[in-house]
């Protein structure tokens, strides 16, 4: 736990992200944590097609508490360890090449029926309220869209 406070301390200007996506993966759970079921989806729609095994090892590589799920303290250290396994061979320009590719209109910035496309995109049966909630986590400045800001990686390289 000593940990998980730590984190959210060190990380806590990149807190609404983490949150951001982290409601993502608990779109439909009925216990507010991410389970093998969610992060599947979600590695999926980011075309990662690991198997049921290879999910349950990331979740439990970051499960303190045993329950099988990963909570947001969990989940802060699973971002943690990805941006750190990401920052290896993913540079700026390819994060930025992801925005983009959610970025349908080429416009710079992902507003909400780009989010819609993309949450749709899941699979899953998503609520116009939940995409309204997860646009408003991601929009930090409230002008209706998330914006790219190249300062995330930076701030963990």
């Amino acid at each position: 736990k000593v940990w998980g406070k730590t984190l959210r301390h060190l990380l806590s200007h990149l807190s609404p992200e983490f949150k951001a996506a982290f409601d993502i993966f608990v779109l439909g759970a009925e216990d507010g944590c991410i389970s093998t079921k969610e992060l599947g989806k979600v590695m999926r729609m980011l075309g990662q097609n690991p198997t049921p095994e290879e999910l349950q090892e990331m979740i439990d590589e970051v499960d303190e508490d045993g329950s099988g799920t990963v909570d947001f303290d969990e989940f802060l250290v699973m971002m943690v360890r990805c941006m750190k396994d990401d920052s290896k061979g993913k540079t700026e320009e390819e994060l930025s090449d992801l925005f983009r590719m959610f970025d349908k209109n080429a416009d710079g910035y992902i507003d909400l029926e780009e989010l819609k496309i993309m949450l749709q995109a899941t699979g899953e049966t998503i609520t116009e309220d939940d995409i309204e909630e997860l646009m408003k986590d991601g929009d930090k400045n409230n002008d209706g869209k998330i914006d790219y800001d190249g300062r995330t990686l930076s701030c963990v390289q």
